[in-house]
């Protein structure tokens, strides 16, 4: 195999063995063209071509087939299989003419349909934002009959005393569930520190609005105890555990023919389920005011990434335990592990003047998923801000300001040009030539 001259940014062109991305700037700009070289194995090389012709052959016979045999009297069933159609040509478009992305594991086409399913999302909150808050409830209805109920009010700040009984009372599924979302952030985000102010920033939040949200009202211990340092705590080590493995791990990547046992065979084939190579991101939010602002920008975006989730149920009413939520969820999380690999180019590589496309669409996303809350809120919430979270947020905010004027132009410890952010890049690219 080749040298790779950056780990995981890799592109993987059908066409010829030299795979090559390109993040393009305006006619001003400089265009950084990285060529990467893998090679590939011979008993693959099907599954590397482009099959444009193919594809479209099926997908015609599939509606040759639909055109002649199925049944339309059903009008609402028509609808849905139409829909559901229409995302499938959709994917398959986006599988063969989208970019490639960061990541070629465990194939370029598995992330080129991720892609894809980011601008459907993208393509239904757009036609939601259209829509008022009766009608978007009762289209809710046309995926789930069940749906369109108002969901009941319902507080954990009840019955607070710490026992023993009550901390196991309060032990449910979406325990195991706030475990394994902060395992996924941390193979996302891939930073300790970030990781923890993410856990904490988010608690607090809760407690800024469950004025708003009653579900957001927890007993204290609920908060700390079972959320911070134990769930949380238990997502967030065994993360960065598997982030280390994959940092320190060698990669050596082999044919499946170049193997001689069917044991290695078989571990070959599980291994291409895991990543090509692995980037160690060092965010480094005090070196530069632009570090600190680009750090800065994921707590937020992250932190209103979680709070979308619960408004858009308490809008939509979506109960919990819901599957739309559990899609939602896990979607996002397919959606951010390229997109972050993509904001930390972004982020950390001077010569990159381009965001990356699944950085982009979760960006989109996010925001307009919180222009849908905006336009959904009004009339919701009567009830003012409580004077004492005015308090706190009006202190944190004269706090950060401060430091950022501390840190960055009284002491002058961080330098606004690229300097900093040029001897962070070009000290992992040192990295990255010795592995």
């Amino acid at each position: 195999m080749s040298k790779i001259l950056e780990n995981e940014q890799e592109n993987a062109n059908p066409d010829n063995n030299s795979k090559t991305q390109e993040l393009e700037s305006d006619s001003k700009s400089t265009t950084l063209q990285l060529v990467f070289h893998e090679s590939e194995d011979p008993t693959l090389k099907f599954f590397y071509r482009p099959h444009t012709i193919s594809t479209l052959i099926a997908i015609l016979l599939g509606f040759v087939y639909v055109a002649i045999y199925t049944d339309d009297s059903n009008v609402e069933l028509n609808t849905k299989w139409a829909l559901v159609a229409i995302c499938c040509v959709f994917v398959v478009f986006g599988i063969i003419l989208f970019r490639d992305g960061p990541f070629i594991r465990p194939h370029p086409a598995f992330w080129r349909a991720i892609l894809a399913l980011n601008v459907l999302y993208m393509l239904a909150l757009t036609y939601l934002l259209f829509q008022n808050k009766n009608d978007a409830r009762q289209m809710m209805t046309f995926m789930d009959p069940d749906l369109g109920v108002e969901l009941p009010e319902r507080s954990y700040a009840e019955h607070c005393e710490l026992t023993p009984t009550n901390l196991w009372n309060g032990i449910d599924i979406f325990v195991l569930a706030h475990s394994v979302g902060w395992f996924a952030k941390a193979l996302i985000l891939r930073d300790n520190v970030m990781c923890w102010i993410l856990s904490i920033s988010f608690e607090v939040m809760e407690y800024s609005l469950q004025h708003q949200l009653p579900n957001f009202a927890e007993c204290w211990w609920d908060h700390w105890i079972l959320d911070v340092f134990t769930c949380n705590w238990l997502g967030i080590y065994t993360g960065m555990k598997f982030c280390e493995y994959f940092k320190m791990k060698t990669y050596s990547w082999h044919g499946i023919r170049q193997i001689p046992s069917l044991t290695g065979k078989f571990k070959r084939a599980g291994a291409q389920l895991t990543p090509h190579s692995w980037t160690t991101y060092n965010w480094a939010p005090t070196k530069s005011f632009k570090n600190f602002f680009g750090f800065f920008v994921v707590i937020v975006m992250v932190t209103i990434t979680e709070l979308n989730v619960f408004y858009l149920k308490y809008f939509l009413w979506i109960p919990p335990e819901h599957p739309i939520i559990a899609i939602r969820l896990n979607l996002f999380f397919l959606f951010a592990l390229p997109a972050g690999r993509e904001y930390y180019e972004y982020y950390s590589n001077p010569t990159c003047k381009r965001l990356g496309a699944h950085a982009w669409m979760v960006l989109a996303a996010v925001m307009t998923e919180v222009l849908v809350i905006f336009k959904f809120s009004k009339g919701e919430f009567p009830a003012p801000f409580p004077n004492k979270v005015i308090a706190f947020w009006s202190t944190v905010l004269v706090l950060l300001v401060g430091y950022v004027l501390w840190q960055f132009v009284l002491t002058k410890n961080g330098n606004t040009d690229t300097t900093e952010s040029d001897a962070v890049y070009n000290n992992q690219k040192d990295i990255k030539s010795q592995e």
